[in-house]
């Protein structure tokens, strides 16, 4: 595997291969060092030209658990708001000559052109409404170690599926693991296209209760040229996940940042039925295996099928 450009990309085995390497890192982020020597010596760019945390930040933290140089570049403070183009900043950060390449972009199909313009494994952070291939990984990891299989599982994606870039990837994932997906939202803010992902959808929320898991997404106000919902009041009022909602057996899930008091009232996310903090804590793990399997191309012929080669046991 070259590139992580979309979870279509993937098949069962690849994604259960990259769970298993996480696995391991998970072990490996318990101890009192937390280093490994995996990619010493090998650079690591992060190109962000939309505002991140939570992905921004594990990506730097796994890269330098690896061992890696990383070179972090935002698009505000540099040659980019002078006017540089995507291709041009490629080609001067490629005289670095990176291993990979991370991009978040407000545009579609960015991921795709770095991947042919540079030599470096790219790794999809986000483009536009397109995908998110590295948190709908960490969110299988996350459920995976709460639940184990997810066959069968009923997911409930609430909320903005329209201008989400991880329903997308999510509904790709979370169906090719064996669960069953709902879309749930205004019609307004359900593509038309959704369908032909694998999914199920629901306009209105009365049926939520047959779901063993409710991920709900954030409103995407700055992806919005128009006013899809009638008002705030409304939606709140019609899919907002409270704790009349939520049910005792039921877990939560929200890829962040939470709009409080809007997708999620305050007391469900305080609840224990929700993943959030796991999900962050599965960002570095997750991600520290996308970079070890793009990188090193997987375990060697010696070391079982999804393990880590044993440098990765080794502290630096």
């Amino acid at each position: 595997m070259k590139h992580l450009l979309s979870i279509a990309d993937l098949g069962r085995p690849d994604i259960e291969r990259i769970l298993e390497v996480a696995d391991s890192f998970a072990e490996v982020s318990g101890r009192d060092i937390k280093k490994v020597p995996t990619l010493r010596g090998r650079t690591v760019v992060n190109l962000f030209y939309e505002a991140s945390t939570r992905t921004s930040s594990s990506f730097e933290l796994a890269a330098k658990r690896l061992s890696a140089d990383l070179i972090s570049v935002r698009s505000a403070g540099s040659a980019v708001d002078k006017g540089e183009s995507l291709k041009d900043t490629v080609a001067t950060l490629s005289a670095y000559d990176p291993a990979a390449i991370v991009i978040r972009s407000p545009w579609a199909g960015a991921a795709e052109i770095v991947a042919r313009s540079s030599s470096a494994s790219v790794i999809n952070a986000g483009d536009g409404k397109h995908e998110h291939p590295s948190q709908a990984l960490l969110d299988l990891f996350t459920l995976r170690r709460r639940v184990g299989s997810l066959d069968g599982l009923a997911i409930w994606i609430v909320g903005d599926v329209m201008h989400s870039r991880v329903a997308r990837s999510n509904v790709l994932a979370f169906t090719r693991m064996g669960a069953r997906v709902t879309v749930c939202g205004p019609p307004t803010l359900i593509p038309r296209e959704v369908e032909s992902l694998g999914c199920e959808i629901a306009y209105e929320i009365d049926d939520i209760g047959e779901a063993d898991v409710i991920y709900a997404l954030r409103m995407q106000n700055e992806r919005m040229s128009d006013s899809f919902v009638p008002s705030l009041r409304e939606y709140i009022a019609c899919y907002q996940i409270d704790s009349r909602r939520l049910q005792p057996r039921q877990l939560l899930m929200h890829p962040g940042p939470v709009n409080r008091g809007v997708e999620l009232s305050a007391e469900v996310i305080d609840s224990p039925q929700t993943l959030i903090a796991d999900q962050v804590a599965s960002g570095v793990v997750v991600r520290m295996a996308i970079l070890y399997e793009l990188l090193t191309g997987g375990p060697d012929d010696r070391t079982p099928r999804g393990v880590p080669a044993p440098t990765v046991e080794q502290p630096a």
